[in-house]
């Protein structure tokens, strides 16, 4: 007599692809177990009081442009679950050291009247994407396949192949190329590298189409909008449960792992062919970050005053000193002048610290696995577009690449990313398969950000992993469900 399972589906992890896996598990009316491992569900969406009591701080993530554009999040209506979302007057602003900033403004036209004689180039490269956006994000955010409008997605790909170093060319004022280096630099590998300019071009869209958003009360609150949805839906969830092995586990028809391959391979891969071992063992970890958390007894006084209405600053100065510096951390080594992002929640959202106060975080790229104290590199960073910043630090937390790992097992020596995401691992990620979810153990996967469309807060690698598990296993069909 074939003995019942308890669940149809069980997902591990709970960050935002995790959670997004669950739902739409869920709501297919699957009976559906989430374990986290930490007392709270979020992963890289938690908010926590790291420095003194009242100031909140976002542990990862802050800003939100993926999650605003993410087809899935926007089909789920998380305001009905309490989210709000929050526009600073500028999405992103970059100072340089003669007082002078950039700055990206949610309407692409005003934003290409303040880049002067490259106004009309920025239009060039950006406008076609931003006007065929609601076309393409579907294939943007999705495993390799046949795109829906193939001539369309071939326009963007042939400016999104080519690295950053190549399409800053096009560029002639520093602003405009300080500008996009910042945001290339989201890649968080060599702006040399080919495929650079696709996180530069969908990031700078984003912002034009969706905007850079803060959600009201922090990271969390998204965590909290989808669990609301999943456990609406019937959902049940377990916390406080860092899975080992899979004999700990109920029993179920199917699991999805929103975790890296490292591991995968130490819960699973006892049960994995030797290939697909070998493969996993044989995936990238990319670049690390150093982040400190500040309160703070004032904003932080920048110099060029859009920085003071901006949610998000990018601390660089030129695309020249920006490059080298993504370049040299990237071969190992620690640079002086590290290419900084800061963000200033409270600025825009007074839930974030006791009246009158206010919160700033900040990080920088390290080499993968470098504990070396970055500190005062990072206020120093801070200090040369804000002269008097320190004087405001009132309290501060800081995470190197070991304690951020040891928080969050996915962020294999600091990497946010769950894996480099150059070209070699941009569509094969974790590993070279038919598809990139399923493991080479029968009812075992993988939805993690170490699977396309790759990292982000936007749900979209649980979605594609869901759907594949809902046709292998449960023989229902993509086609049949909602597009997203």
């Amino acid at each position: 007599m074939k003995t019942a399972t308890e669940y149809d589906a069980i997902v591990i992890g709970s960050g935002p692809n995790g959670l997004s896996a669950a739902i739409v598990l869920q709501q297919q009316g699957l009976n559906v177990l989430l374990i986290e491992g930490r007392d709270t569900i979020g992963g890289g969406l938690r908010t926590a009081e790291l420095t003194l009591p009242g100031f909140k701080h976002d542990i990862c993530s802050a800003i939100h442009p993926m999650a605003l554009a993410s087809p899935f999040f926007d089909s789920l209506k998380l305001e009905e679950h309490g989210l709000q979302y929050i526009h600073p007057e500028f999405a992103l602003a970059h100072p340089f050291t003669d007082g002078s900033a950039a700055v990206l403004k949610q309407s692409i036209t005003e934003t290409a009247k303040l880049l002067g004689e490259d106004g009309k180039t920025y239009l060039k490269l950006l406008s076609p994407l931003v006007k065929h956006w609601p076309l393409l994000i579907h294939d943007m955010l999705a495993p390799l396949r046949f795109p829906s409008h193939p001539f369309l997605y071939a326009g963007f790909g042939l400016k999104a192949l080519p690295s950053a170093s190549s399409t800053v060319k096009k560029f002639e004022t520093l602003h405009a190329r300080g500008l996009w280096a910042g945001i290339a630099a989201h890649a968080i590998q060599p702006l040399t590298n080919i495929t650079t300019s696709a996180i530069g071009l969908v990031l700078s869209a984003a912002a034009h189409v969706k905007g850079w958003p803060l959600p009201k009360g922090g990271s969390q609150s998204i965590a909290n909008a989808l669990h609301s949805v999943f456990t609406q839906a019937g959902g049940k969830t377990q916390t406080g449960w860092f899975v080992k092995s899979l004999s700990e586990l109920p029993s179920s028809k199917t699991i999805l792992f929103d975790v890296t391959p490292k591991q995968l391979l130490s819960v699973a891969g006892h049960k994995f062919s030797a290939l697909y071992k070998r493969q996993l063992s044989n995936y990238r970890y990319g670049m690390g970050v150093f982040k400190i958390d500040w309160a703070l007894d004032e904003p932080a006084p920048f110099t060029a005053v859009q920085c003071r209405s901006a949610g998000t600053v990018h601390l660089g100065n030129s695309f020249e000193e920006i490059a080298a510096g993504e370049l040299a951390t990237s071969k190992g080594k620690n640079v002086p002048n590290p290419f900084t992002l800061f963000t200033q929640p409270s600025i825009f959202d007074t839930t974030r610290a006791p009246q009158g106060k206010h919160t700033a975080w900040a990080y920088c790229h390290v080499p993968n696995g470098s504990t070396q104290e970055h500190t005062e590199i990072i206020e120093q960073q801070v200090e040369r577009f804000a002269p008097g910043f320190r004087e405001k630090i009132i309290g501060r937390h800081t995470f190197n690449t070991a304690q951020l790992e040891e928080y969050n097992p996915n962020y294999i020596g600091g990497d946010i990313n769950g894996g480099v995401m150059d070209i070699g691992q941009l569509f094969t990620r974790p590993a070279l398969r038919f598809s990139p979810y399923k493991t080479s153990a029968k009812g075992l996967y993988i939805c993690s950000s170490s699977t396309p469309p790759g990292g982000g807060v936007h749900g979209m690698c649980g979605v594609h992993a869901a759907k594949k598990v809902l046709n292998d296993i449960f023989h229902i069909h993509p086609n049949s469900l909602k597009k997203f």
